[in-house]
């Protein structure tokens, strides 16, 4: 993975996408206070926040949309180089960013610094072993690439006449765009290194939604909203040039792409799922294990310790199954609870609906466990039709680091007949408040640290394992106040434990797609069509469902610590504050400041 890949939530998130590549608008906003207070204590620490700030400025340089959804709008009519050259290009500067930082000298900062130090050079040597094992081939899924750019309108400012210009120029780009996914994927070809034909199917039909006339193209979708405060002939004129642009252009490149997926890349892709059939399968699958988790687990245990979550989580199933009105075994149960019309809502209007008040419903409860929260708010907002199809149940987009864009909560309301109701608070509390919303919006806030913590969501096991353990908060708000609420936060929990085995069995024991899909089944709650497209998601993002349990397993490891060790002086809140006080970390760094916050 290139850097850029690496502050990719996420994630996001249950599921899905979780754009973590932006940072602040102006690298040094932040920056300068802490590096003037530094320079008075250490000029070690100065020049080090000199180093980093300076960097982070580079990263937008290079990564224009990272650098927009921030809020620097400097690259607003770029998209990222993909070609070849600049990827090595950024790579050499990765390697001479770490060259540097060793001569500035880790034993000469203060502790602080030192944790900014280690990190920042983690993250880069991340990224330089990702492109020694060629992660950059993997540059398109059902669910990722350059035909999914037209999303990020709905993440940009459109207020004025040269916001719009910065889109036309962007669609004029955007056949280059392509022509360097394309030549990535060419040499994918060559390599071998490619996704299995069962997942990427799916992109040629994505395709074909997305070729359409130029008005009812996604990329259109900001000109049906030009603002008034655009003059009038401005506007005309935006429009006809983006229907050219579209019509030109977009729909040319995209059709291309489609050709090439269809014609070289799908004959070429292995009928079998898992990193197993990828040259240097092992080792790429070692390093995504390791980059998601921030531990050292080994593929054979994770795969053990999913066994052991999913008996767990299961007998904690069959307990509470007779409460939700349905007879029989567990799995009866299951099956009448996703075959009952009752679960359901009938329209993508109503579920919507019904999610924006559940968010309303969650927000004046969080007072309960938290001292602090966020200032940015969020929306509750649609999945775009062209990519629900293919996407999962939801995921979190987060606001601007400058605080100009809510973070917004994205819902998939594509078949609202297999959206089960007893699954949306959980799933809201994950993916909004408590969960994702609540603690990227606050890292965003700690303005006393350098830019890349504030915006950084490489830490996936953080980040994903504070989400999962959000949906046990139900319990502590008061949320869950009925037996299919509760069977629902249950099943989401076995979701995650789910993952742990099927993730491990495909990519490093060998297991079929169908036999995947058959074991989620058996041991979850979710509709076919759910399962179906998670375990489709595992097997071309390799790892990243890895952390969500692991993370969430060491923040409840570590609050039952704290439960122990302070008994009745425990208060929640304060556990809280201490967990999400600086931002995303590796699990060993969370683990360490928890401990000494019990030594305190």
């Amino acid at each position: 993975m290139n850097r850029a890949d690496l502050l990719k939530s996420a994630s996001l998130a249950c599921g899905a996408i979780v754009l973590t590549e932006g940072a602040a608008a102006t690298p040094t906003d932040a920056a300068t206070p802490n590096a003037v207070r530094a320079a008075a204590a250490n000029p070690t620490d100065a020049a080090l926040d000199a180093l980093l700030a300076a960097d982070w400025t580079d990263f937008h340089r290079r990564h224009p949309i990272a650098a927009s959804l921030a809020g620097d709008r400097a690259g607003d009519d770029r998209w990222d180089d993909q070609s070849q050259g600049a990827l090595a290009d950024e790579a050499a500067h990765q390697r001479d960013v770490l060259a540097r930082m060793e001569r500035i000298g880790r034993d000469r900062l203060s502790e602080p610094a030192r944790l900014n130090y280690d990190l920042y050079a983690g993250q880069l040597r991340d990224a330089l072993r990702g492109d020694e094992l060629n992660t950059q081939l993997f540059a398109i899924d059902q669910r990722s690439g350059v035909q999914t750019y037209a999303q990020y309108a709905d993440q940009l400012r459109f207020a004025n006449t040269g916001d719009y210009e910065n889109w036309q120029r962007r669609l004029d780009a955007y056949p280059r765009a392509v022509a360097d996914t394309i030549a990535l994927l060419r040499e994918a070809v060559a390599r071998h290194m490619l996704w299995p034909r069962v997942s990427m199917q799916r992109v040629p039909p994505q395709l074909d939604r997305l070729v359409t006339d130029p008005e009812r193209s996604p990329f259109y979708e900001p000109l049906t909203r030009i603002p008034a405060t655009v003059p009038a002939a401005d506007a005309a004129r935006l429009r006809e040039r983006a229907r050219d642009a579209i019509a030109n252009r977009v729909n040319p490149a995209l059709r291309e792409l489609r050709a090439f997926v269809a014609n070289v890349y799908l004959p070429a892709a292995p009928q079998e799922v898992g990193l197993a059939h990828v040259p240097g399968g092992d080792a790429l699958y070692a390093y995504f294990a390791r980059t998601f988790t921030t531990t050292d687990m080994t593929p054979s245990a994770i795969h053990e310790l999913g066994l052991r979550e999913v008996a767990r989580v299961r007998t904690a199933m069959e307990k509470l199954a007779p409460q939700t009105g349905y007879r029989g075994s567990l799995t009866d149960v299951i099956a009448q609870m996703r075959a009952d019309p009752a679960n359901y809502y009938a329209s993508a209007h109503d579920l919507l609906n019904a999610y924006r008040a559940i968010a309303k419903r969650i927000d004046p409860e969080l007072v309960k466990a938290f001292k602090t929260l966020p200032r940015l708010p969020y929306g509750v907002v649609p999945i775009p039709g062209a990519l629900a199809p293919d996407t999962t149940t939801a995921y979190y987009w987060p606001g601007a680091l400058d605080g100009s864009r809510a973070g917004s909560y994205y819902v998939n309301l594509y078949k609202p007949e297999q959206r089960p109701v007893y699954e949306m608070m959980v799933l809201s509390l994950h993916e909004s408040v408590p969960g994702h919303h609540l603690q990227i919006a606050l890292a965003q806030e700690l303005h006393g640290l350098p830019d890349f913590r504030r915006a950084t969501l490489a830490y996936t096991a953080f980040v994903e394992g504070w989400g999962l353990y959000a949906e046990s908060l139900g319990d502590d708000l008061g949320l869950y106040d009925d037996p299919k609420s509760r069977f629902g936060a249950l099943t989401y929990e076995m979701w995650r434990a789910v993952r742990l085995v099927v993730d491990t069995g495909m990519h490093a024991q060998g297991w079929s797609r169908q036999r995947a899909i058959d074991y989620f089944l058996a041991n979850a709650a979710k509709t076919p069509f759910d399962v179906t497209n998670e375990v489709d998601r595992y097997i071309t993002n390799p790892g990243q469902a890895l952390a969500y349990k692991i993370g969430q397993l060491k923040i409840r490891e570590l609050r039952d610590r704290a439960q122990a060790r302070l008994g009745a002086r425990f208060d929640l809140r304060d556990f809280h504050e201490i967990v999400l006080e600086q931002g995303a970390l590796p699990l060993d760094v969370l683990e360490r400041r928890v401990d000494a916050w019990l030594a305190r």
